[in-house]
């Protein structure tokens, strides 16, 4: 494993924000959604994908919070334009669970 130090670990920008428009996303190589998530007043909403079909319904993300990464650049993933990356992790067969938070924050908050 390698070390990072305070500095590098402030580079990350890992900020919660709301899930508020989940599209089916049938152009995706593997099984995903659009996602817009509302990341507050400063950074605004911010558009992703994610391949988290496998456990969730469009209905359950409507609303969730999530932590997601706000500062890489914006990357073309087929017709779309992602705009964060909403971070999870892996379960033994392959299917991510999403990283949440388990309190409501108010959107934007930054992870400490």
């Amino acid at each position: 494993m390698e070390y990072i130090d305070w500095g590098d670990f402030q580079k990350v920008d890992i900020r919660v924000g709301t899930i508020v428009d989940v599209e089916d996303f049938p152009e995706a190589r593997r099984p995903a959604y659009k996602l817009k998530v509302d990341f507050g007043q400063e950074l605004g909403i911010k558009k992703s994908s994610a391949q988290i079909t496998a456990l969730y319904t469009k209905e359950e993300l409507l609303g969730k919070q999530v932590l997601a990464v706000v500062n890489f650049p914006p990357k073309q993933i087929g017709p779309i334009i992602s705009e964060c990356l909403i971070t999870g992790l892996h379960r033994p067969d392959g299917s991510v669970v999403l990283s949440t938070v388990d309190m409501e924050l108010p959107n934007g908050a930054r992870l400490a």
